[in-house]
């Protein structure tokens, strides 16, 4: 047999035991306000256990040792799986369809964003009640390090063949390793993600509650973008929010094993990164761009939002391209309302990304470099045909492996996009729409242009559109590869 079904059948099992549990907080949220909303929550983890515990007889109640092909089945489903099951607490309390759940919940997984919230046919943000608030947010948080690496972390099911799962989950064209055993690896990367959502947190209670606070520190440690106010974080109106939004949203877009090595004094070596250089200059210069085409001193300009005030316009320009870059999607701003020059920076900044090895989406930082770095070898030897000019990263020579990793992924994403585009045009949506949807889901961002713009949502597209573009949110987390192999030929091959 191609796959070890007892495996997959295991682990999916153990993975929706921990599903189960993660429902019950929710219930205790509303047992603590008081709501009467704890009951589907506390129904769902027990459909979602009984399912986890047959899943987990069929396994054969011990654990088992995944392998290559194995690690990416576990990984693909489960994040299917997990939200085919986290959309029952909606669907069980009367507050949405069944598709539009799944599109929430998938968003929410997968750190995307996109919400199909404040439509005609479903409700406002504000108006939900807190359990379901604290859902969406804690299904962006545990979306954002991975399921899988939690489970890594505490549980000792997987075995030394955790390395596959966690090769899989980790975004980016390799897999940092921090130490020599995987469970160690993922357990000091949660306890650094821990740790800043926890400091985020104290930060921002000056100005918003303790359930606030705690709501959008998860959804900018996980670069997911859900807020708890239908404004996003402009409706709070405060500079001294948005800052530390945007100084923590870089954070979390930033490679978690530099944050690491900071903890652990290895300045150096962090300072010379190549690729968080590339993406503090991307940030910068997009910001002052930005800046350049919001901030109007004498005079507004024509029909545009502009800002009187420099201050006003950096403290947007920085806020706006760090939520993008980083794929976190929050807006202070409706900023298609802004000047071309703005918009059209913004929009470069969807095809960027984070860094690998960070909780944000997109292509990553680190994929351009080596696509540059490699061009520029290729016009090297045009001149020098018979040179050898390696492709260096970080003083260190990058594999031809690597490489061609990270030109398939260009051609699989532009692909991907493209084909999103047109599935979502053959379903009556306008071009501009249908690409800024494709492209903004299959990046993991929330917002894009159009009629799906930073002040829409996604509630009034047809039910299959919204089918199509929470399998790109899928395709998008999981960096393409994790979930295309299962559709290939060589995969189900002895």
């Amino acid at each position: 047999m191609v796959l070890n079904l007892q495996a997959l059948a295991a682990t999916l099992g153990a993975l929706l035991g921990f599903l189960a549990v993660a429902l019950l907080l929710p219930a205790g949220v509303a047992l603590v306000y008081g709501e009467p909303h704890w009951q589907p929550f506390v129904l769902s983890a027990l459909l979602t256990a009984a399912v986890g515990g047959l899943l987990w007889l069929l396994g054969g109640r011990r654990p088992h040792e995944p392998g290559i092909r194995e690690g990416f089945a576990i990984v693909a489903l489960a994040w299917l799986v997990l939200a085919l099951f986290g959309a029952l607490p909606f669907v069980l309390g009367g507050v949405l369809a069944y598709t539009d759940a799944f599109f929430e919940t998938m968003s929410g997984f997968t750190t995307t964003g996109a919400t199909i919230l404040g439509g005609a046919r479903t409700p406002e943000i504000e108006s939900l009640p807190r359990a379901y608030l604290f859902w969406r947010s804690l299904a962006h948080w545990l979306g954002g390090m991975g399921i899988i690496v939690l489970t890594l972390a505490i549980l000792p099911i997987l075995g030394v063949g955790g390395m596959q799962l966690f090769k899989a989950e980790v975004p980016g064209p390799t897999a940092d390793k921090l130490t020599p055993r995987v469970r160690e690896t993922a357990r000091r990367l949660w306890l650094i993600y821990v740790g800043l959502t926890a400091l985020e947190m104290l930060l921002l209670l000056p100005v918003m509650d303790w359930f606030d606070a705690l709501n959008h520190a998860f959804a900018t440690m996980a670069t997911g973008g859900f807020s708890t106010k239908n404004g996003s974080i402009g409706q709070f109106g405060s500079a001294y929010v948005e800052w530390v939004i945007t100084l923590f949203m870089l954070l979390a877009g930033a490679n978690f094993a530099l944050h690491y090595r900071l903890l652990h004094g290895q300045w150096r070596s962090v300072v010379q990164d190549t690729e968080l250089r590339v993406y503090l200059l991307i940030v910068a210069g997009a910001t002052v761009l930005i800046t350049l085409g919001i901030w109007a001193p004498l005079q507004s300009e024509g029909n545009y939002q502009t800002y009187p005030a420099l201050t006003d316009a950096l403290r947007h320009a920085a806020f706006q391209a760090a939520s993008i870059i980083t794929t976190t999607g929050f807006g202070t701003a409706d900023y298609e309302q802004w000047s071309p020059l703005a918009v059209g920076v913004l929009f470069l900044l969807f095809f960027v990304g984070g860094m690998a090895g960070s909780t944000g989406g997109g292509i990553k930082v680190v994929r351009h470099v080596l696509l540059f770095k490699n061009s520029f070898r290729e016009l090297k030897q045009l001149v020098h045909p018979r040179a050898i000019v390696p492709v260096r990263l970080n003083g260190r020579m990058v594999s031809d492996e690597v490489m061609r990793n990270v030109l398939s992924f260009f051609v699989l994403y532009f692909g991907l996009l493209g084909v999103g585009t047109l599935a979502l045009s053959a379903q009556g949506v306008d071009l501009l729409s249908a690409f800024g949807a494709a492209l903004s889901c299959l990046g993991n961002i929330g917002p894009a242009f159009g009629a799906m713009g930073p002040a829409e949502n996604y509630a009034h597209l047809p039910g299959l559109a919204k089918w199509v573009l929470a399998v790109l949110m899928l395709i998008g987390r999981l960096e393409i590869f994790t979930v295309l192999i299962l559709v290939t030929r060589a995969f189900w091959r002895r």
